[in-house]
């Protein structure tokens, strides 16, 4: 059964009281697909928050129909005009964040305080995209040749769409969606089913800003969904966020169909501690970007490699009494320090790589295992877990956990350091603590890891620039957001142009023109 109704009290419906069925956003309505569902949870307490709509094939089709026909009129709005959209969009999200970010910790479980970071964040890229007028000025090049001029210029690719996951449901869609339509295309956004409100109220303010409808669409749904999409020629490129394997496999699928893709995937982030760091400020930032959002981010880091026996015995000790001092608990309470995660599935996940640690001979120094709070018995939480002396064969080690495990490594120079983080297969993020000059130097140049912070251990580029990783982190020439958005949502035209005097005649040439 599919009906249609415009979103008209949208905000508060989901936050005050939240509906028991969610569907998608097509053409600036609401439509209720209720072929399939799925369950959408409330990670503190273990229950069902809402049904959400999984979009069938003629759903998708309705989507992409949509943003079809009103590509037309928006490649041919100008640029300026899209920017007071976005101007306009920018303030609603800023009005709204607190409705947002409630919507984020309830379906999500990360504190409000780290929702609230998030979508500051996606913010950021919103304020970028402001300045689409600058960012897709062409190049021109008077008298090429006799008489000739030659121009290029940046022209949108039509439909295009995301799939995002679950650990940023703001921020990630707003890697992508502000600068494709800033450029001129039209979008359709397929986020995580397990926490898709935020998406759909993206999409509403969108609205309310002025967007014309069509433009942005959001469709709930699951892997059969993202086929739909994939096998839909209709849709010029797709950007992806997610684990490895499913970012190899949807690059290679849409690349044989001849779409634009950037595929986003999994990491192993090491942080590398020497020995004359300032280790009480390093192991603060470490707790933070190991234990923050649970471990469930893609920047955060899950191995530390010390330089020495010395370095690394310092380094757990403060990481214990950290860890004993970390205040689990619903991420609505801002007094704590770190939420549930986000399903059952990933709890059991999570809980046998501990197994699997122990199992391996890895000193387990902090257990998660078994962690239970008063009144969330049926929650999703879980203790921070301390791994020492690890070896780079253990599955802990190798394999992407996303959950608050962190792993220590002991290493007896920089040079093993280096050697050990580029022999893995991620190249995501990496860092450095130190107060050596010459040594931040040369780990910057020579890692083999995309994006490389010196004492900042979550270094996740600024709206200006663009993020990605090397190796298996990354499918794809292009990053996402800053500069790379632009190249990867247009396609450059060059135009090369001749105006004769109209007394003159030309010969006919043979040889090929050289100016």
């Amino acid at each position: 059964m599919r009906l249609v109704k415009p979103y008209m009290s949208f905000p508060n419906a989901l936050v005050d009281a939240a509906p028991a069925y969610l569907g998608h956003f097509i053409n600036g309505e609401e439509v209720l697909d209720r072929s399939r569902t799925g369950d959408v949870f409330n990670p503190a307490v273990g229950e069902v928050r809402l049904k959400v709509g999984l979009a069938s094939q003629s759903t998708v089709s309705d989507a992409v129909t949509a943003a079809a026909a009103a590509f037309p009129a928006w490649r041919q709005t100008p640029p300026h005009k899209r920017a007071q959209i976005l101007f306009r969009y920018k303030q609603l999200l800023q009005d709204n964040a607190e409705k947002i970010c409630q919507l984020i910790t309830a379906e999500h479980g990360k504190l409000i305080d780290d929702a609230h970071g998030e979508l500051g964040r996606g913010i950021e890229v919103v304020d970028y995209a402001c300045g689409i007028s600058e960012l897709l000025k062409g190049e021109y090049s008077k008298n090429a040749g006799p008489e000739i001029d030659s121009w290029s210029e940046f022209q949108p690719l039509g439909v295009v769409a995301g799939v995002t996951p679950f650990n940023f449901p703001a921020m990630v869609p707003m890697w992508m969606f502000p600068m494709a339509i800033a450029c001129g295309n039209t979008f359709i956004l397929k986020p995580s089913e397990r926490d898709p409100s935020p998406a759909l109220l993206l999409g509403k303010l969108l609205t309310d800003a002025g967007l014309p409808d069509g433009v942005f669409n959001v469709i709930n749904g699951d892997s059969d969904t993202v086929q739909h999409l994939i096998e839909d020629a209709r849709v010029e490129a797709l950007s992806f966020v997610g684990s490895t394997p499913i970012a190899e496999s949807i690059f290679t699928r849409c690349s044989a169909k001849g779409k634009r893709v950037q595929a986003l995937g999994g990491a192993k982030n090491h942080a590398v501690i020497l020995p004359d760091a300032d280790l009480e400020n390093a192991v603060n930032a470490l707790m933070g970007a190991a234990f923050g959002s649970c471990g469930e981010r893609c920047m955060a880091i899950s191995v530390v490699v010390c330089i020495g026996d010395e370095t690394a015995d310092k380094t757990v000790a403060l990481l214990q009494n950290k860890i004993s001092n970390l205040k689990i608990g619903p991420g609505v309470d801002a007094s704590n320090d770190m939420g549930p995660l986000i399903s059952q599935e990933a709890l059991q996940r999570v809980t046998q790589y501990i197994d699997k640690g122990v199992a391996e001979g890895a000193e387990l120094l902090a257990d998660g295992r078994g962690f239970s709070l008063a009144g969330h018995e049926s929650g999703f939480f879980i203790g921070a877990t301390l791994f020492d002396k690890v070896h780079p064969d253990m599955s802990i080690y190798r394999d992407e956990i996303f959950g608050p495990l962190l792993c220590v490594l002991r290493v007896d120079s920089l040079g093993a350091a280096i050697k050990l983080i580029d022999e893995h297969e991620f190249g995501n993020g990496t860092c450095l603590f130190t107060r050596d000059g010459e040594a931040a130097r040369y780990f910057t140049d020579n890692i083999q890891v995309g994006m490389v912070g010196v004492n900042v251990a979550l270094p996740v580029p600024i709206a200006s620039q663009s993020f990605g990783g090397w190796k298996r982190s990354l499918f794809g020439d292009l990053y996402v957001y800053g500069p790379d958005a632009v190249r990867f949502y247009t396609r450059r035209k060059t135009m090369t142009q001749r105006w004769s005097a109209s007394s003159a005649t030309d010969k006919a040439r043979y040889a090929f023109p050289s100016g």
